[in-house]
Order: structure tokens, then C-alpha cells, then sequence
């Protein structure tokens, strides 16, 4: 071999890593800017998709991926995307129908390239502290258009809410403001206070939005639950008896001071008793009238459901004959556990709730990449209650990318931890 080709073989190379490196860089920005533009927008992040899945392909070992396939946390989305295609084939409902509930589920197949990628970027956290900026963002101008509505950016039905909906909204801040819990309490016991006040001004802010401005009654479950899960999982007893007790103040505080919060609580019984008499503001009633449908629904057909997208054809038998709010006709039961039994039956129940203990076990040791992961999580099933928030585009494209970017971050920490184990036991 000549000089010549050695030098030739080296600079070929050397272009090689740089060009994998530039794809990579690529990748990390884009992922960046799916997160940013996911609070304002439906079009952007999904156009941010795209192109980072034309930046991720040149950057992907086939042979290494294809082995960690063989993990659940990246099988199971493939294995339920399989089972949505071939729902296909025994639904009853119309072809739109299916191919409108086989799209939900797609996206799903994005978290094991996330995964993969993350757990060899270094960007991870520029990603999420993306999101958190958009966010805060968001949170300030809200409060903006409270009081000058004109500036909106777009047509929403609530006071308060720049773009989207209440929902979606109120599911970001609840994610931001447990997300900075932990960083919070880091910079406390290290003695930071200036970082710790400035974790805190942004739970605050927050937080504040939800209780005056605009907030979900699911967000709220969402909010109790995880306090819960922050106490448990990072306080002592008694720092979390301290904790969950000024909370209850706090929460007394807020009932007295706000009364959008008192009206948003209260409603719920009036949905409730009123209902039937008044669709357009019957939305206890309408989720109890849903879920008792699809509960019918699912005992028709328990092992393998209707079928993708039958959820629609359902309610229109049983709407035949009935009036008011029986005779509304829907393809979303509000529930996620159900939005799958119905169409899957119970071998999809089993899947989901496989992919969502496949996603908890990636989180369960340490470090803020772990905790926001785990509060993605613990909010999409809780809220998954109430909703069937996994299939819907924002609350569903939240799970994907934090699962997918937390859970790369925290396999590669693992993989880290690992290393050095391995050449001790070989030694």
C-alpha cells in the first residue's frame, strides 16, 4: 500500500466522521426544534419530524440498532404498530376511520430511534431545556392575552389561551413545573439560592397560570398525583408530611383567591345533574355517557376488539333510536385504557400497558434526565384516565419525544456506569 492511498484512506475517513458528526449536530437541532415549537404549533413540529428523520438515517448503526430491538422499551411501539395495521383488516368502520386511528399510533415507532439517537448525543438537555423556554414563553404571554384577548395568535374558545386549547396547555406547565421540582430541591441543599429561586419563579409562574388563567381539571389530578410521586420518590417522611401539608394550605389559598379555579371545580357537578339537558356544557356527563358505551362496547368483542378506527361505527349503532347526549356519535372515548379495548380488544389493553411499564422501568434510577421521564410518564397514564391522551396529537407527541430524548439520555448514563464495571470484572 502507498503512501498515497494511506493518506487518501485517511482523509476519506476523517470526511466520513466529520459528515456523521455534521448529521448528528443536525439531529440535535432539530430535535430541539420540534420541542420549541410543540406548544404553539401542529404543523411545525410535525415538518421538524420529517426533516429530522432525513438528518437521524445517516447517523444510525443498523446492526446496533437492530440488537436493541430485542429491548421492549423500543420493541413494544413497533409490536402495537403492528397490531394497528393489522386491525385493519377486521374493523368495521370506514376506511378514513381506520387510516384516521392507525395515525395516532405511528408515531409511537419514533421513540427507539429517539432512544438510540440520545443515548449517543450529548444534547439531550438542550432539548428539554427547549421545551421549557417555549413554555415559560408561553406562560408569560398568556397572561398577556388574558387581559388584551386581540393579541391572540389564533381563534381559541378560552380566555387566556394564545394558541391550542386549555388541555394541552395546562399538561405543558404541570410537565415544566415538576419538571423543575428536582433541580429545585438540587440547588437548595447545595446552597445555590439564587439557582433554587430561579426554579422556583418558574414553578410559580407556572403554576399561577393554572390557578388564574386557564387550567384542565385532568391537569390538576395530574398535579396531585405527582406531587405525590416527588414526595415519594426525593423527601424524607417528614420533609414530605411538610410538604404535602403546604400544599393542602397552599391549595386552600388558591380555592379562596381564585375564582375560576372555585367555577372549574364546581362545574363538575353541574355537568353532571345538567348533562343530559345541555350538550354543550355537559363534559362529566358526556365522558361517564362515553366510557359506559365503550364498556358495552368492548364486552362485544374482549379479545381482539372492532378493529383500527371502529370506534366511531360503535357509537353509531349504539346511538341508533336514542336522543340528546346518547345520540352523539364519537371516536373518542376519553379514555385511554378503552380508545385501545374497544378497537384491540384486550391483547391491545395488554400491550399498552406493557409500553408503559416497559417506559416507567427506563426511569427508575437516578438523576433529572430519570425524573423528567418519569413525570412524562406518571402524566400521560394518569391523564390517559380521563382522556385518551396517548392517541391525541400534543399530549401524544409530549410522550414520544420526552420518553424517547429522557430515555437515550438515561441509557446512556447507564451505558457509562457500565463500562467501567465490565473492565474491572475483565481485570
Amino acid at each position: 500500500m502507498t503512501a498515497q492511498s494511506v493518506a487518501y484512506g485517511g482523509h476519506a475517513t476523517a470526511r466520513t466522521t466529520r459528515g456523521s458528526a455534521a448529521w448528528t449536530q443536525a439531529a440535535d437541532g432539530l430535535a430541539a426544534l420540534i420541542a420549541a415549537s410543540l406548544p404553539w404549533s401542529t404543523t411545525a413540529p410535525s415538518i421538524f419530524v420529517g426533516l429530522w428523520l432525513l438528518a437521524v438515517t445517516p447517523t444510525i448503526d443498523w446492526r446496533d440498532y437492530a440488537r436493541r430491538l430485542a429491548q421492549p422499551a423500543y420493541a413494544l411501539p413497533f409490536i402495537i404498530l403492528l397490531l394497528a395495521l393489522l386491525g385493519m383488516l377486521w374493523s368495521d368502520g370506514a376506511w378514513t376511520d381506520r387510516l384516521h386511528a392507525f395515525k395516532p399510533v405511528a408515531k409511537l415507532v419514533l421513540i427507539p430511534p429517539l432512544l438510540y439517537h440520545f443515548s449517543r448525543s450529548e444534547r439531550g438537555f438542550q432539548v428539554c431545556a427547549a421545551f421549557l423556554a417555549s413554555c415559560a414563553l408561553l406562560a408569560m404571554f398568556s397572561w398577556v392575552v388574558l387581559l388584551d384577548p386581540a393579541l391572540k395568535l389564533t381563534a381559541t374558545a378560552s380566555a387566556g389561551v394564545p394558541v391550542k386549547n386549555y388541555i394541552d396547555q395546562s399538561q405543558e406547565f404541570t410537565l415544566c413545573a415538576f419538571a423543575l421540582a428536582l433541580p429545585a430541591l438540587s440547588f437548595w441543599r447545595g446552597g445555590s439560592i439564587l439557582a433554587t429561586a430561579a426554579c422556583l419563579a418558574l414553578i410559580l409562574l407556572f403554576l399561577t397560570n393554572m390557578v388564574f388563567v386557564a387550567s384542565a381539571r385532568t391537569a390538576l389530578l395530574c398535579v396531585a398525583v405527582l406531587l405525590v410521586l416527588f414526595a415519594w420518590r426525593h423527601l424524607s417522611r417528614r420533609a414530605a408530611l411538610w410538604l404535602l401539608t403546604g400544599a393542602v394550605a397552599t391549595s386552600a389559598l388558591a380555592w379562596a383567591a381564585s375564582p375560576y379555579l372555585r367555577q372549574r371545580i364546581s362545574d363538575i357537578a353541574v355537568e353532571y345533574q345538567h348533562g343530559h339537558e345541555d350538550i354543550s356544557h355537559a363534559s362529566t356527563a358526556q365522558r361517564l355517557t362515553y366510557w359506559r358505551k365503550s364498556v358495552a362496547s368492548f364486552a362485544e368483542a374482549p379479545l381482539f376488539g372492532h378493529g383500527t378506527g371502529a370506534i366511531k361505527r360503535q357509537f353509531e349503532r349504539a346511538a341508533s333510536g336514542e336522543s340528546s347526549l346518547d345520540s352523539e356519535v364519537v371516536s373518542n372515548p376519553h379514555n385511554q385504557t378503552l380508545h385501545v379495548g374497544v378497537q384491540w380488544g384486550l391483547l391491545g389493553v395488554i400491550l399498552l400497558y406493557a409500553l408503559w411499564i416497559a417506559h416507567l422501568r427506563l426511569f427508575t434510577g437516578e438523576g433529572l434526565a430519570a425524573w423528567i421521564g418519569l413525570v412524562i410518564v406518571v402524566q400521560n397514564i394518569t391523564s390517559s384516565l380521563l382522556n385518551s391522551h396517548l392517541a391525541d396529537f400534543h399530549e401524544g407527541w409530549i410522550y414520544v419525544l420526552g420518553v424517547g430524548v429522557t430515555g437515550g439520555m438515561v441509557l446512556k448514563a447507564k451505558a457509562r456506569t457500565s463500562v467501567p464495571f465490565e473492565s474491572e470484572r475483565k481485570s
